[in-house]
């Protein structure tokens, strides 16, 4: 009689959309291999766990395309299981269940519990900080808080992620010092909103008592801020940021218009007055600070006269960074009431006009850095460059700094000096200073 030969099951992990879902699939894969799983990321496995994203149209249709390629995958017999998590997940799911029922099983965002069950594992709760990163080793997400509390009419976000909760401290620095112990150097705080951290748990704004304790984290020589809001940003941020040579002097701010009209039906609580002075007030506390935003264009009800305010405005503030979304009608959203009256075609022009005067100021900026010295961190290898950052920027949305692999080497995760020599819109070219 034949024994049949038994298959050791290994989990892949796929992840889409944002830095918080790239976070959230390093937790379950940090679960996984504590219960002594195999697991990847976005290699073969024969179990598929497929962490989607559910924010705006695209990213809807790349996650359901996703779900689809590996419904056929298992109907190929090339995989055995399919589980789908995240956003998508939490914000769909009868949805899902009736248009694609043979997924094993669907999760919301707040199911990590149930779906280790499912992958016959247990929930770990000793496991503070212990993640499997899928970034380069040089970096890491750090995410200070979950969910949201902020009404904006355009964002579906807390309907897929809940209220704000933000982690005590103590636990964030476990967490940094597990990284920095596997050779990370840069943490990148993450939230839908970093503004709000610990006032649910603190009762008051304590971004800077946190950022005093990870700056204590040996082996950390860098600390980004990403996705703060424009209404109560907690200002002794900017003092620290200024005298502690740990934390980047670089802020992401998604401002998302500046038009009045639009601003208030946006419900983001604020006016181009008081935005203008915020940024004001950023760039006098920090000087020489980048400051990164997001707009968008193409709102309910936005006119011809508002888009050349915000046009205007660009031109006017000279943002280091900046990206440009068309609007997204989502469901259940306040704005989901408003008619959706400007036409994509439109959309699109205004997102393509913001970016090129974008693309002018970047390239008028880097061309000032010509000559200058900065300290820049390696990410990788590509071609015949080392490609680097400077604290300036962030990875994947911001300049790279090309450096010239012919004429030196490099190591991957350490931190050089450098000269620019040449500068483009969006790259700088440097050599090292020896």
């Amino acid at each position: 009689m034949r024994t049949k030969t038994l298959k050791k099951n290994k989990i892949n992990v796929i992840t889409l959309g944002c830095s918080k879902n790239v976070y959230d699939s390093e937790v379950l894969m940090g679960q996984l291999k504590a219960n002594g799983k195999e697991v990847v990321h976005e290699e073969e496995g024969n179990i598929v766990v497929i962490n989607t994203c559910g924010f705006i149209n695209n990213a809807k249709e790349e996650s359901v395309n996703t779900i689809l390629d590996y419904m056929q995958k298992k109907e190929d017999g090339d995989v055995d299981k399919v589980f789908v998590t995240g956003c998508l997940s939490e914000r769909y799911k009868p949805d899902l269940q009736k248009e694609i029922p043979n997924v094993d099983q669907y999760f919301g965002t707040t199911e990590l519990p149930g779906l280790l069950k499912a992958l016959g594992a247990d929930y770990k709760h000793e496991l503070i900080g212990e993640r499997l990163t899928t970034t380069p080793k040089n970096y890491a997400y750090l995410k200070i808080a979950e969910g949201c509390d902020r009404p904006c009419s355009f964002c579906a976000i807390p309907i897929m992620r809940g209220k704000h909760k933000s982690t005590p401290i103590e636990n964030l620095v476990i967490e940094a010092e597990k990284l920095a112990a596997n050779g990370v150097k840069e943490l990148i705080l993450i939230a839908q909103d970093l503004t709000y951290y610990g006032l649910d748990i603190y009762k008051k704004r304590n971004l800077a008592e946190l950022l005093e304790n990870l700056v204590k984290v040996e082996g950390i020589e860098w600390i980004r801020l990403h996705y703060a809001f424009p209404t109560g940003f907690p200002m002794d941020v900017l003092d620290l940021m200024n005298k502690e040579p740990k934390i980047c002097n670089y802020l992401d701010i998604p401002l998302q218009h500046i038009s009045d009209k639009i601003l208030k039906s946006m419900r983001r609580g604020t006016t181009q007055a008081k935005t203008t002075k915020l940024l004001q007030d950023f760039r006098a506390a920090v000087p020489g600070m980048t400051i990164r935003t997001t707009l968008i264009v193409g709102y309910p009800g936005e006119t011809e006269e508002d888009y050349q305010t915000l046009k205007q405005w660009v031109k006017d503030m000279r943002f280091e960074r900046l990206g440009c979304f068309t609007y997204s009608h989502e469901e259940n959203t306040h704005a989901y009431n408003l008619e959706d009256d400007v036409p994509q075609d439109i959309k699109q022009q205004r997102a393509n006009e913001i970016m090129e005067i974008q693309s002018q100021i970047s390239w008028e900026l880097n061309q000032e850095k010509i000559g200058e010295e900065f300290k820049v961190v390696i990410d990788r290898k590509e071609g015949n460059y080392f490609v680097g950052r400077t604290e300036f920027d962030s990875p994947d949305v911001d300049n790279e700094v090309l450096i010239d692999a012919t004429e030196t080497y490099l190591k991957t995760g350490d931190y050089y000096n450098v000269k620019v020599t040449e500068a483009e819109d969006f790259d700088l070219y440097a050599e090292v200073v020896k």
